[in-house]
C-alpha cells in the first residue's frame, strides 16, 4: 500500500503555465518549414536546455552564433521574446495548487527553468510565490531528469520521499522522481490531476 502524501511538489512549465517558443517565432520566422528547421538545428531543444542547467544566455547565444551567423538575430530572438513563450497560466492546475496550500498541504515546486527567466515568470505569475518553495535548475546546476535534482529538493525542503508526490508533464521527469523513491504522477490536464491526487488519498 502507498505512504500516506505529506509533501506535493509540482512542476511548472506546461503544468501551472503554457510554454511555446513557436508563439514569437511564427512571427519571427513565418515560414513553417524554415521555422521547424530553425528549432531542429539552431535553437534546439537540447541547447535550451543548457540554459536551464545554468548556462548563462550570453554564452549560449554566442556558441550558436559561432556556428550560425546568419541567424543571429533569430537566436538573440529567443531571450528577447521568452516571455510570448509563456502568455498563460493554466487555471484549473493553479487552482487545484491554491486548493492544497489553502487546505495546509505542504506545497513546493521543482523546475527545469533558466534563472533568469524564472524570475521574469515570478513577476508575471505572482501565484509561483505561494508555494513553501521552489528548487529552479538553472540556480544549482542539476536538471530533471537526474536522481540527484530531487534528493536535493528532498533534503532541502524536509521531505519523505516515499510521502511524496511529484506532478510534471514530462513522463521521464516522472520516472526519475520514483527513482528517487518519490509518488509521481504524469501531468494530462487539470481534470485528470484532479482524479490522481484524489485516487492518493489527497483531498482536493
Amino acid at each position: 500500500m502507498a505512504a500516506k502524501i505529506d509533501h506535493i511538489v509540482f512542476d511548472i512549465g506546461k503544468v501551472l503555465i503554457h510554454y511555446d517558443p513557436n508563439l514569437p517565432y511564427s512571427r519571427i520566422i513565418p515560414d513553417e518549414a524554415e521555422r521547424q528547421w530553425f528549432f531542429a538545428n539552431v535553437c534546439t531543444h537540447e541547447w535550451n536546455l543548457e540554459q536551464d542547467r545554468g548556462r548563462k544566455w550570453e554564452d549560449a547565444e554566442a556558441l550558436l552564433i559561432a556556428d550560425h551567423p546568419a541567424h543571429a538575430d533569430n537566436i538573440h530572438a529567443f531571450r528577447t521574446y521568452w516571455h510570448e513563450m509563456v502568455p498563460h497560466a493554466y487555471d484549473g492546475s493553479v487552482a487545484i495548487m491554491e486548493g492544497l496550500i489553502g487546505k495546509g498541504r505542504d506545497v513546493t515546486m521543482l523546475t527545469n527553468f533558466a534563472a533568469d527567466t524564472f524570475v521574469q515568470a515570478r513577476k508575471m505569475f505572482p501565484f509561483l510565490d505561494k508555494p513553501r518553495g521552489v528548487t529552479v535548475s538553472g540556480e544549482i546546476g542539476l536538471i530533471k531528469p537526474d536522481v540527484a535534482i530531487y534528493e536535493k529538493h528532498a533534503r532541502d525542503f524536509g521531505l519523505t520521499p516515499e510521502a511524496t508526490i511529484f506532478i510534471d508533464d514530462s513522463y521521464p521527469n516522472v520516472e526519475g522522481a520514483r527513482a528517487a523513491g518519490w509518488q509521481a504522477v504524469h501531468f494530462k490536464d487539470p481534470e485528470t490531476l484532479r482524479k490522481d491526487l484524489i485516487a492518493h488519498g489527497i483531498d482536493i
